[in-house]
């Protein structure tokens, strides 16, 4: 019996200078592509793009606007997939095509699902 796959959180964050509109609309085609074929694969289990609005709580319950540690650090979205490994799930980051864009980065991350209760 094969040990079924975990989930993995693919969190896409981008420093610097964003791209203009038109290489922001390639990147995106090209992003949708990446997610096509990992939806395909029944690896998809969830993506959604975030908004560049939001608030940050900290210790003690203060709330600020903004949910960035810097304001030139900017979360955009989150994939969450399903993959054998944590080597797989790395393969499939590695073809994220906003990586053609200097200053993004994706991280990989095993989520610790809660036992069923």
């Amino acid at each position: 019996m094969s040990t079924p796959p975990s989930h993995y959180l693919l969190l896409l964050r981008h420093y610097g200078t964003m791209p203009s509109p038109a290489e922001l609309q390639k990147i995106m085609a090209k992003f949708a592509a990446w997610t096509a074929g990992i939806k395909a694969r029944g690896q998809l289990v969830a993506t959604h793009g975030l908004q560049f609005t939001g608030r940050t709580i900290r210790t003690h319950g203060v709330v600020s606007d903004g949910p960035f540690a810097e304001a030139k650090e900017i979360v955009g979205g989150y994939l969450l997939i399903s993959a054998a490994s944590l080597d797989e799930a790395t393969t499939i980051a590695q073809a994220c095509p906003g990586l053609e864009q200097p200053g993004t980065t994706v991280e990989v991350r095993p989520v610790q699902l809660a036992p069923r209760t």
